[in-house]
């Protein structure tokens, strides 16, 4: 597969500085190489870099950074859209707000294909506030209610084309919900995994209803991955952690499921701050997950006793 490493160091959002660092810090973990080794052709274009920008007033005034954040928006969707065409591009974040600029590029290509754009979201949240109720004014809290084309945007984000139906979005391993965004949700068609369905079926019941549903009308699958979708212990390197996320083994499992459905078209990975990392770990933990969703198998993996 033609794959393109294509770099959003954004910065908008988290509460602590540092993921505008991820992208290198994805490069310097050796994700090409891991791709490469794959069989995978793989082109870096380096990072996206935004128009000159003004900052925007909202009568929100907790929202900060917004005229910074549109111009991340076109600038990531026209990367999307042009990127996407016979390839899979790979957006390394920077903090979740890239989203809001990479699924609508996507869903326009989808929209000329003429198939319906899926969105798979592990995330331990939902990102669902609008300008008006997001009390924090991060941004990042804000791209799948952007991109299902929910209210609030008007005005200030770029009009979609092609906004992504709220039925095509599933959630996995959320377990930090506002008030606001849970009453938001309840009145969309988006499928939400919190962690205690996924204690109680397992991840891979989950998935494999969901790769079933985009299987069934042929579509594009968007795979969007934060680094908090994990347990802390394992990948500390992100500014929002939050306790009890997806181990180890059921991160691997979904990424090796999602390879064996053959439908994933594009991927994000963000909230990557390698300045609370541990030695890489985090960044060598995202390449060795990509791999999986790349083809890697557990018989490739080199073993302590190997």
């Amino acid at each position: 597969m033609d794959c393109t490493l294509i770099g959003a160091p954004l910065q908008i959002g988290a509460g602590q500085l540092g993921c505008e660092m991820g992208p290198s810090a994805l490069r310097i973990a050796g994700l090409r190489t891991a791709l490469e080794e794959l069989g995978h052709t793989v082109k870096d274009i380096g990072n996206v870099s935004p128009r000159p920008f003004a900052e925007m007033p909202h009568p929100n005034k907790a929202v900060h950074h917004l005229g910074e954040t549109v111009a991340w928006v076109e600038a990531l969707s026209t990367a999307a859209y042009e990127h996407s065409r016979g390839g899979m591009p790979i957006f390394l974040g920077g903090d979740h707000a890239i989203s809001a600029g990479t699924v609508p590029g996507l869903a326009r290509r989808a929209a000329e294909l003429g198939r319906p754009l899926f969105v798979l979201w592990l995330d331990a949240h939902t990102d669902f506030h609008s300008l008006e109720t997001t009390t924090s004014g991060n941004l990042h809290g804000t791209p799948v209610a952007y991109y299902t084309g929910q209210a609030g945007f008007d005005r200030y984000f770029p009009e979609l084309a092609h906004a992504v139906p709220t039925e095509n979005v599933c959630m996995i391993g959320i377990r930090s919900v506002d008030p606001a965004e849970r009453a938001a949700i309840r009145r969309t068609g988006i499928t939400v995994h919190d962690m205690r369905v996924i204690d109680e079926h397992g991840v891979a019941v989950l998935v494999r209803s969901f790769i079933e549903r985009v299987r069934a009308v042929n579509g594009l699958l968007h795979v969007s991955f934060d680094v908090d979708f994990l347990e802390p212990d394992i990948a500390p390197a992100v500014g929002t952690t939050v306790p009890g996320g997806a181990t180890f083994r059921e991160a691997h499992l979904i990424m090796e499921m999602l390879h064996d459905s053959d439908l994933v078209t594009s991927l994000d990975i963000v909230e990557l701050n390698p300045f609370l990392d541990e030695r890489g770990k985090t960044a060598k933990l995202l390449v060795d997950l990509v791999s999986s969703l790349m083809g890697k198998r557990v018989m490739d993996r080199p073993t302590l006793a190997g």
